[in-house]
Order: C-alpha cells, then sequence, then structure tokens
C-alpha cells in the first residue's frame, strides 16, 4: 500500500503547483484597491483658463510622494510643482506652473492605497483647444512586472506558512498531543516558520519597488525601504517579525519541554502554550488584518477583528487538515494516528467551517454592496470561485468524516507487536558476548579461559561463576565476580584473538538487531496500510488537502483584487487613450459588454449618469470595439426600471452626437433606488441585444 500512495502524492504535488501558478499568473498584477472617483479639470474637459492646481479623489485614502501625481504639457515636460497635498477627505492636488500655454495637458498618478495596493493611471484635459501630445495615456499596471510577480509568490507563500504554521500546532495540542514526538509533524511546523519569515523578508524588500517602479534593481534601494519602514505596510510586516520571535520560542517548547512531559503533566503545560500560541497567532493575523481590505472603507473597526477570526479559522482547518494528511502518511508505524485525534480535528474543522461561513458573509457583504458587483466584478466571480471551492472541500471532508467512525470502530487499528517479539527484537542471542543464551549464566574456569572473555557470558548477570553462588560471580577467591582467579586478568578483557572475535559478533548481532527491527517495522506498516479504512481516509484528506491549495490561491489572489464596491464606483476611463471619445466624469458609470452574435457584433458600452440623483439627469454612452476605438452603431436604445416599486420600463432614446457617442439630457429619475439599466443595441438589420445592470441612483 504504502508504495502505491507515495507515487500518488508525488504525482499530485506537481499538478497542485501546476494549478497555483496558473491562478497566480491569472491574478497578477494585482489589481487597484482605491478607485479614482473624479477629478478637476475633469477628463476630457477643455477650459478656457489654466486651472492653478489639478486634484483628483478616490474611494479610499492613498499615500503620496513627488512624484504620485504629474502634469504633462503636450511635449512631455512637467508642468507641476512635485509637491502633492491632501486638501481634505480622500482629494489630492498638486499646483501647476503659471501662465500654461492652450493644448491638451496630461495628468498621470500612482499612489499606494490605504490597503497598501499600488494604484497608477492617466487622463487628459485641454485648456483653450485640444491639440496633439506626444504623451500617452496608456500606463503599465501599477505592480506588475518582474516584480509584481515576486510579490504575489511572496504572499502566497507567506499565507500558506502561516496557515502551516499555526494549523500545524493547533492540530498537536488540540488534537493529538502526542504528535508533539511525531519527526514529521515537527518538520512541517517549522517549515512553516521558515516559510512565513523567509516571505516577510522577502516582501518587504520588495515593497519598495512594487509600489513605485517595479525596477529589479530597486529593490535593494535603501531610500526606497527607509520609505517602506515608515509606511503601514512596512509598520506591519516588522511587526510580523517580532511576533514571530516569539513564534520560535513557542515552537522551541512545543517540541522540546513539551514533548518530552509525561501525559499527566502535558496538560498542565496545555492551557499555558495554547494561550500563549492563540496571542502570537491573533497578532500575525492582525498583521493583516491592520494593512490590508479589513483596514480601510466601512466599518474597519469590526471588519478588522472579523478577519482576523477569519484568519485564525482557515489556519485551524486548512493548516490542521495538511498536518492530518502527513500524520497519516509519514507518521512511524508504532505511533500512528488514532483515530481519536481525527474525531477532534472533525470538531476543530466544523467549528472552523461555521466561523468561515459567518466571517465571510460579513466580508462579502462588506466589499461587494450589491448583487450586480457579485457577477459583474472580477472580485465577485472569484468570491463565487472560493465558495465553490470550499463547498467541494466540505463534501469531501463528510466522507473523512465517515472513515473516522469506521475507524473508530476497530479495536485494533495497527496491531501492536507481542512481548516476546519485542524481547527477541531488543535482546538477540550473540555468541562470544555478554548477552548469551538465558541458560548460559554459570560457565567453569576451563571454559572462560578458552573463550577469552573472563565472564560475560551469562544473561542474567553477565559474570563467570564457579558455583553459582551469585548468579554468576567466581566465588573461589572472593575477588569481583567479574574477575577470573586464574590468571588475575579483567572479567570483560579475555585474549587478544577472543576480544577481536568478541567484537566481531557484536557488530554482526548489532547489524541482524537492526534488520529484525525493520523488518518488524515494515511488517507493522504493512498491517496499517491494509486497514482499508485508514486507507480510505488517506485517501479523502489527500483530495481535501489538494483542494485546498488551490483554495489558498484563489484567497491570495482575492486580496490582490479591487473589491466590488470600489470596482462599482471608479471614475470612468481613467486610463483611456486619446483616441477614445471624452467621457465626462458623471456620477454613475456603468460598463456593459454586448454580443449581438453577428459579425462585428462584440463590444462594450459605457453608460455615464450625471448628477445620478432623483430629478433630471443627463445620460452619455460610449459604444466601442473590443480594440477600443468607436463603435458607431445603427441604434442604441435605454430603458430604466425600478422594479421594486414597479416603475418602467421608462424608455430613454438618445441623440447621436459623435461616432460612438450618444447623449440624452432631461432624464427624469422619481425616486431613488436600485435602478435596472437596460441598453438595447443593435449592429444589423437583424443582429441586436439587449444587456442591463442594477445601480443605486439617488
Amino acid at each position: 500500500m504504502t508504495q502505491t500512495t507515495a507515487p500518488r502524492l508525488r504525482t499530485l504535488v506537481p499538478l497542485l503547483l501546476a494549478a497555483f501558478l496558473a491562478l497566480l499568473a491569472g491574478a497578477a498584477p494585482a489589481s487597484a484597491h482605491a478607485a479614482l472617483t473624479g477629478s478637476d479639470p475633469q477628463q476630457g474637459a477643455v477650459v478656457d483658463e489654466a486651472p492653478a492646481q489639478v486634484s483628483l479623489s478616490f474611494s479610499e485614502s492613498v499615500s503620496t510622494d513627488a512624484d504620485s501625481l504629474r502634469v504633462l504639457d503636450p511635449k512631455g515636460a512637467r508642468v507641476d510643482d512635485g509637491e502633492p497635498f491632501g486638501t481634505g477627505g480622500t482629494t489630492y492636488a498638486v499646483k501647476l506652473k503659471p501662465d500654461l500655454a492652450d493644448g491638451t495637458y496630461t495628468v498621470a498618478y500612482q499612489v499606494v492605497s490605504a490597503d497598501s495596493h499600488p494604484v497608477a493611471g492617466a487622463y487628459t484635459f485641454s485648456i483653450g483647444a485640444p491639440s496633439e501630445t506626444s504623451v500617452s495615456t496608456s500606463v503599465p499596471a501599477a505592480g506588475g512586472g518582474f516584480v509584481g510577480t515576486l510579490y504575489g509568490i511572496g504572499r502566497y507563500v507567506s499565507y500558506a506558512g502561516f496557515t502551516v504554521l499555526v494549523g500545524g500546532a493547533a492540530f498537536v495540542l488540540a488534537c493529538w498531543p502526542r504528535g508533539a514526538g511525531v519527526r514529521v509533524l515537527q518538520r512541517l511546523v517549522v517549515s512553516g516558520w521558515l516559510a512565513l519569515t523567509g516571505s516577510t523578508l522577502v516582501l518587504l524588500l520588495l515593497r519598495g519597488a512594487y509600489t513605485t517602479s517595479g525596477k529589479a534593481g530597486d529593490i535593494v534601494d535603501l531610500t526606497l525601504l527607509g520609505q517602506v519602514l515608515q509606511s503601514k505596510t512596512g509598520a506591519a510586516l516588522v511587526s510580523r517579525l517580532l511576533l514571530l520571535a516569539a513564534g520560535a520560542l513557542f515552537v522551541a517548547v512545543l517540541f522540546g519541554a513539551y514533548d518530552k512531559r509525561a501525559d499527566t503533566e502535558k496538560r498542565d503545560l496545555t492551557f499555558g502554550l495554547a494561550a500563549g500560541g492563540t496571542v502570537v497567532a491573533a497578532g500575525l493575523a492582525a498583521s493583516w488584518a491592520m494593512s490590508e481590505h479589513a483596514s480601510v472603507g466601512l466599518q474597519a473597526g469590526i471588519a478588522m477583528p472579523v478577519d482576523i477570526v477569519h484568519l485564525l479559522a482557515v489556519a485551524a482547518w486548512l493548516g490542521g487538515l495538511v498536518a492530518l494528511l502527513a500524520a497519516l502518511y509519514r507518521a512511524p508505524a508504532d505511533i500512528p494516528v488514532p483515530a481519536s485525534a481525527v474525531r477532534r480535528f472533525s470538531h476543530v474543522a466544523f467549528g472552523s467551517v461555521v466561523a468561515l461561513v459567518a466571517t465571510g458573509v460579513y466580508q462579502s457583504w462588506r466589499q461587494l454592496g450589491s448583487w450586480t458587483a457579485l457577477t459583474g466584478t472580477a472580485y465577485g466571480q472569484l468570491l463565487i470561485a472560493k465558495v465553490l471551492l470550499v463547498a467541494v472541500v466540505v463534501g469531501i471532508a463528510f466522507f473523512s468524516r465517515r472513515w473516522t467512525a469506521r475507524l473508530a470502530e476497530t479495536t485494533a487499528v495497527v496491531p501492536r507487536p507481542r512481548e516476546n517479539e519485542k524481547k527477541r527484537t531488543a535482546a538477540p542471542a550473540v555468541r562470544g558476548s555478554g548477552t548469551e543464551a538465558p541458560d548460559s549464566g554459570t560457565r567453569t574456569r576451563e571454559t572462560s579461559a578458552k573463550k577469552g572473555s573472563g565472564g560475560a557470558a551469562g544473561a542474567d548477570g553477565g559474570r563467570d561463576s564457579t558455583d553459582g553462588t551469585d548468579g554468576g560471580t567466581d566465588s573461589t577467591d572472593g575477588t569481583d565476580g567479574g574477575t577470573d582467579d586464574t590468571d588475575g586478568a579483567d572479567g570483560g578483557a579475555g585474549r587478544t584473538g577472543g576480544g577481536e572475535a568478541g567484537t566481531a559478533d557484536s557488530r554482526r548481532a548489532a547489524q541482524l538487531a537492526r534488520q529484525r527491527a525493520a523488518m518488524d517495522t515494515a511488517r507493522r506498516k504493512r498491517l496499517r496500510d491494509a486497514d482499508p479504512h485508514r486507507l480510505g481516509l488517506r485517501r479523502s484528506v489527500l483530495a481535501e488537502a489538494g483542494v485546498a491549495v488551490v483554495l489558498l490561491a484563489v484567497t491570495t489572489a482575492l486580496t490582490q483584487t479591487e473589491p466590488g464596491r470600489t470596482a462599482q464606483s471608479e471614475a470612468p476611463g481613467a486610463s483611456s487613450s486619446a483616441s477614445s471619445p471624452a467621457a465626462p466624469a458623471g456620477a454613475l458609470t456603468l460598463d456593459m459588454s454586448f454580443d449581438t452574435g453577428g459579425p462585428d457584433g462584440k463590444g462594450v458600452m459605457r453608460v455615464d449618469a450625471d448628477p445620478a440623483r432623483v430629478g433630471e439627469n443627463t445620460l452619455h454612452l460610449f459604444a466601442e470595439r473590443p480594440d477600443g476605438t468607436p463603435f458607431d452603431l445603427p441604434e442604441v436604445k435605454v430603458a430604466l426600471t425600478l422594479k421594486t416599486r414597479d416603475i418602467g420600463p421608462l424608455p430613454v432614446a438618445p441623440d447621436r452626437i459623435t461616432a460612438g457617442h450618444w447623449s440624452a439630457s432631461g432624464v427624469q429619475i422619481p425616486m431613488a433606488g436600485d435602478w435596472e439599466v437596460a441598453v438595447t443595441v443593435r449592429t444589423s438589420d437583424v443582429d441586436q441585444v439587449t444587456v442591463s445592470k442594477n445601480a443605486q441612483i439617488g
């Protein structure tokens, strides 16, 4: 059985690694978590006089430096003073040089959001009249490239290390205290500590380049490192390293003093270790919660403790699952995983899943904000994938519980060797040494002299005896039983030839003992692996762990993706090309992909509503082909419906302004609510489709 299950494990690991890399490649570069919600001047605006400053508003607070906000003239020269400043709330501005000439100016920004992710983009406005410009508004995605890929891998390794470290230690303390002496569990937990410590150091070094230039050469820039240490994320990473120092002490006690204690003494130490370990684990989880999604936005004071509980539940479940899998496959045959330990872990996993569901529902509501964001944003789609994977793991766990129940019903999971077998293994007969047959406790002087062993023959005393008065002591002249009186030599040292023969026999005996012990261990492993209940449990836990690896990769990608709530509030076209039609920064923007099914039937429709409040509104519609060029459609119609109040559909017939641009003014919104905005697009005489999205208006 062992020869077949090990190859399966070796085959599964590369497949899981490939799945992780595919997910990581799809998730990089990291999406921005702070969205540009407004600007002054607005995107595409044409102003009569040069403004004194340019201001940008974001969905959350951001960090800026001298190059965070740049304004470039048509030739690419900077016309700002290079000193961004906050004007209140989440709005930031930079002053412009006086007496700017007419033409098209480019505003480029690269900032770091409050939840630690870089944000970059660009747009244009014009003074007097638009002009040609040599500056491209197509900016590379922040956090991308080689450094971004390394940073993403580092984040995954840090999550995996935390999960294995916390979950493995919790499995030992809560489920299988005897497992503290199992080498595979010791290596697993220590590996988790090393992975988390190493990845944290790597993230600290990569952070400066990741949030600025993205160049590999800037990784060793000490100036950037100093700036990182002064940031919220840098402080969180340093705090994590300090907590890991305390974690090293915890691991040393767990696998040192705790393992050496007797079972009765372990109970007293378990409480102290559990309390200390919980504090360290909660602190490590807080290093993420206080610097990422949970630390900003809606109800941050509630979201951070919820996020800590969420991370601890993930670690206890998935990390404990990995520990159980390692113990089932690699634990010594004489220390098998008992069914009671599996049952305890089943209870821990059930409690962790309950905590995950409760905290996950709250986090989903907080980060999405609407049902449309669940299916219409990348964050929502990843969240759906995560929920499905959790459901798969829980389904597999159901079968694991069944195997555990069957395993508990067997009275002897792994047959133990009989006592006489242990004795034969521990004390094999050896010729010419001090451990010979039990019935050779007495020998005559002549025999002793011939053997040259001087009295190392009796197993019950190991001494040479003439009259047997002392169980193997030569009492002829009253000397020590280990001495042969005939020649006065030491009882343990015979003639030279006899001593060499005894040494050779001792080596052969030791080799035989090792061979017998190995054979006995192999026999017990075969008996253990032949148990169909244990084999079934192994396979189901292996399947759980396999899905858990992919689940952790999806979770890592989720933390790097812009939440649906901010994605839907992002200002339109912040980094659109100059060839696209200029769109006013309305209070509401909806992007809807369409496909009429005919030739040249695919595109994207963007709807801007200004001011998106009760009363009179103006709608602008912009159609683009997949390559970003304007899409001049034969017909475009809009309908507004408030289903909760049975209002609508209210038809809107926009007027064509230019190629790919339609507008409708005086559109009345009678009341606030979750309105459905439906757009009917016709690309030919017979090909048309209606696409819709919901949005809060009013």
